[in-house]
């Protein structure tokens, strides 16, 4: 674990965008990616200078409490994607398509889509799926609409995959990489699957590929963020490393406040106006 202070944004580097992603993995230069859900967190992590904001549908079990990310709605994306965007000044900003919104047709994805960066200022979507999403990838991208692939374990499939499961299958994945590619994706996030397959992906794919779980051959990485920090304490997947114990700290400082309180020492002299 590094404990240099952390990296900020190069003066030159401005705005992030999609097609400077491209040119940092052909320059070997990491992409580091984080997930936000509002506006105050948005800020901080575009200050550290973390490269790319994903709006997951993640906040279906961190926000949200739910078990899986299958309830969350494009309204509800968009309410918390408008957030992101807004605390964002040099962060990409990618905002995911939530399950049922672009399933049905080409034409649903279109819409939900155009909804999602007119109404919130995100620069790019993502949605899952391999081979069997590149006709709707292509659609999109013909649209103007920059999409983020994402291959391996797919959360919002985790009924048909049959729960939380690293996806092994080589051959699968490599065709459901390269058919991604190939659709015009501008990038590709890789969840759940061996470092080796991921690193055969990586070399063999043209876009940059976002690793969760997928080991460190990625061009970037990805982490939920409140695993990073320590917040959500449900469920800690082996891929996650805590850079802070922000539940504790923040149980250790509400339960001051309220003997504070309790105690008739809050509010103080410095505290209350004469």
């Amino acid at each position: 674990m590094s404990t240099d202070a952390p990296r900020k944004p190069e003066p030159d580097e401005g705005p992030v965008t999609p097609p400077m992603l491209s040119t940092w993995k052909r320059a070997g230069r990491r992409i580091s990616a984080l997930t936000a859900y509002d506006f105050t967190m948005a800020r901080l992590l575009d200050q550290a200078g973390i490269d790319l904001l994903l709006v997951g549908d993640s906040m279906g079990t961190v926000v949200q409490g739910h078990p899986t990310t299958l309830k969350v709605t494009l309204d509800q994306m968009i309410y918390h994607a408008e957030q992101v965007a807004r605390g964002a000044s040099r962060a990409l900003v990618v905002g995911d398509l939530p399950f049922g919104t672009y399933h049905e047709s080409i034409g649903q994805a279109v819409r939900s889509s155009c909804r999602l960066l007119k109404e919130t200022d995100c620069q790019a979507v993502k949605l899952e799926g391999g081979r069997r999403m590149a006709g709707t990838i292509r659609a999109l991208v013909e649209a103007d609409v920059p999409v983020m692939g994402h291959v391996g374990l797919t959360p919002q499939s985790v009924r048909h995959l049959g729960g939380y499961k690293v996806q092994r299958d080589a051959d699968a994945l490599l065709a459901d990489a390269a058919a991604v590619a190939e659709a015009g994706a501008f990038a590709l996030v890789l969840e759940c699957i061996p470092s080796e397959v991921a690193s055969r992906i990586t070399a063999e794919v043209p876009i940059p590929t976002i690793g969760i779980g997928a080991g460190p051959a990625c061009d970037g990485q990805v982490i939920v963020t409140p695993d990073l920090l320590g917040l959500f304490e449900g469920f800690r997947p082996r891929f996650v490393r805590r850079y802070a114990e922000l539940g504790r700290i923040t149980r250790e400082a509400a339960s001051r406040y309220a003997e504070d309180v309790r105690a008739g020492d809050f509010p103080g002299p410095s505290e209350s106006y004469s």
